[in-house]
Order: structure tokens, then C-alpha cells, then sequence
């Protein structure tokens, strides 16, 4: 993979644009450690000029959130023909829309908390009250509120009490037209990594995820010492396999390619419930994704170079 051209695609758009630069400066380092000739872009409007003219052997999707991970940008790189590290553009539709992703896992067998979805329009149209009336009703509380669409845990909340349904729903909808109302599920919270390699899909070692607060927001993911993690996570042999092939077989139910990560809770009584699946994972300094390699004994440097290799292998 020496003298190999990769062009790490970060920033973009989306609200997320901060922590993409930080994943896609950090991927950079550890690639350029392995010996690859590396280029940090950003996906604005020379990005297909510079695909055709600076034409690289391979190119790393480290965008989160908006086009980066609804297939867009994917859509493009295959119109043009250019090797990528991460899921083609169909497996980011299917992983991109939350409701989506837990029907197909639900569908496998999995467990996943109990939700409905609706639009904005709903509320409008036949009156907020009622409607969030309804979604209690219906989930019982807690619940947690966050957009159908998007990653971070931006515009994500926990409701407890029905007093604070209305607050959540602002908070929610500023970031999307459609909110997803979940069950909230307490357990020890754990996110599994997926790397695929000579034999397949694998999942890393799982990481145990201990904010501070309560609640892993987007300030509790990207602000160092605001959350513990615990690599391997501290749940038994039992669950740590169950996680896994969760994990796994999302992985491979939703069609996704080269790495993953899947968020799920282990319940007191064992039970392991499916929560989202995220298909271009942060690797800031606080990212789980690094430190699940590690414990794994894996470097990013080396995974990702490895994953380089298998993108161009795909064409030639």
C-alpha cells in the first residue's frame, strides 16, 4: 500500500461538519504512519473537479451526518468510478433512516426498542397535544426522542415526565422533520465495532459507555472527561457474544461494507436490544471506534490501510 494515493473526504455541510474535520485530520496521521500518500478534502463544490483531475487510487468517507452518510456522496463516487473505503450508497439508505434499519433488525429477530415515527406535519395537522398524549400512551415513560435521521445524538432527549414532551419535540425537530419516539431502555450501554476482513465480518471487542450526565449527547461524546469507557466492556461472557453477533448481523442484514458500529443496551435481565447502527463512525480522540481497535490490538493506521486495500481490490 506504499505510495498509494487516499483521499480522506471530511467536513461537509451537515451539523456534524466540526467533528468530521477532527475524524478526518486524526485518519490522516494514522495513514500517513502507514506509508500512504494522504490528501484531506473537503466535500464542497470542486469536489467532483478534483475527483476527475486529481484522480486518487482510493478515497475514505470520514463525513458524518447529511450527505456523507445518506449515500450521496457514495452515489458520486460511483458515478465516478472511484474506489471508497465504507457501505455503498443503497446500505447508507438503508442505515441512514433509523426507523428503516431497527424494521429490517427487528426483522432478523433482534430485539429493538419499541418506537413510532412521525412527521412534523403531524403534529400540526392534528395538534400536538393529542398526538404527544398519544406517544406516551402508547411507549410509556421514560422515552427518548431523537431525529428519524441523523447521528451525534443531535436533537436527542430523554423524557421522564410528560411535562417535558414539548421541549424535547423543539429540540428534536430542529434538526429534522420527522422524530423518531423510542422506549427508553435502561442497561449498560455498549457500542460494537465491525471491521470486515479475510473472513468476513468481525466485531471488536465492545465498549462499555459511562457518561457523566446520564445521557451519551453529542457534548458527552466529543468532550474529553465527560464520559468513561470501560474496553472490554463489563458485562458478562454471555452478553459480550450476544452483542457481537448482534452487531454482526447488522452488519451484514443492512448490507454494509467494510466498518460499522452498532449502539445497543444490555438490560439487567440479559436482554440485548438493537438501538442504531452507525456506518461512518467518529474517530476524534473521544470516538469508540479507535479504542475498540486498540483493545483488539489493531491500530486505525493499520485497519483502515488494510481497508484501503480492499476498496481498490474491488476494481481492479
Amino acid at each position: 500500500m506504499v505510495d498509494r494515493t487516499v483521499a480522506v473526504l471530511a467536513g461537509g455541510l451537515s451539523h456534524e461538519r466540526d467533528v468530521s474535520l477532527r475524524s478526518g485530520r486524526r485518519l490522516s496521521v494514522a495513514l500517513r504512519a502507514e506509508g500512504l500518500i494522504v490528501e484531506e478534502w473537503d466535500t464542497d463544490a470542486g469536489l467532483l473537479e478534483r475527483l476527475r483531475t486529481q484522480r486518487p487510487d482510493a478515497a475514505i468517507v470520514a463525513l458524518h451526518g447529511g450527505e456523507g452518510e445518506n449515500g450521496a456522496v457514495q452515489t458520486v463516487l460511483e458515478m465516478l468510478d472511484v474506489p471508497y473505503v465504507g457501505t455503498s450508497s443503497q446500505g447508507c439508505r438503508r442505515a441512514w433512516d433509523k426507523p428503516t434499519a431497527k424494521a429490517l433488525v427487528a426483522d432478523a429477530g433482534f430485539t429493538t426498542p419499541d418506537w413510532v415515527v412521525l412527521p412534523h406535519s403531524t403534529f400540526r395537522e392534528l395538534g400536538a397535544q393529542a398526538v404527544l398524549d398519544a406517544m406516551v400512551e402508547t411507549l410509556g415513560l421514560p422515552l427518548i426522542l431523537k431525529p428519524d435521521q441523523g447521528g451525534s445524538a443531535l436533537g436527542a432527549q430523554v423524557v421522564k415526565e410528560a411535562s417535558e414532551m414539548p421541549g424535547a419535540m423543539v429540540g428534536c425537530f430542529a434538526y429534522g422533520d420527522t422524530v423518531l419516539a423510542e422506549k427508553f431502555v435502561s442497561g449498560v450501554e455498549v457500542a460494537v465495532t465491525v471491521v470486515e476482513g479475510e473472513e468476513g465480518p468481525e466485531a471488536l471487542p465492545a465498549v462499555e459507555i459511562v457518561p457523566e450526565s446520564g445521557v451519551y449527547d453529542y457534548k458527552a461524546r466529543y468532550t474529553a472527561g465527560l464520559t468513561d469507557f470501560f474496553t472490554p466492556a463489563r458485562i458478562s461472557d454471555d452478553a459480550a457474544k450476544s452483542v457481537g453477533e448482534l452487531a454482526v448481523a447488522v452488519h451484514r442484514q443492512l448490507g454494509l461494507r467494510d466498518i460499522s458500529r452498532t449502539d445497543a443496551v444490555v438490560a439487567e435481565d440479559g436482554t440485548v436490544y438493537f438501538l442504531a447502527v452507525n456506518l461512518s463512525p467518529g474517530l476524534t480522540e473521544t470516538s469508540i471506534v479507535p479504542m475498540a481497535m486498540e483493545a483488539a490490538g489493531a491500530t486505525l493506521g493499520s485497519v483502515f490501510a488494510d481497508l484501503v486495500g480492499r476498496a481498490i481490490s474491488r476494481k481492479s
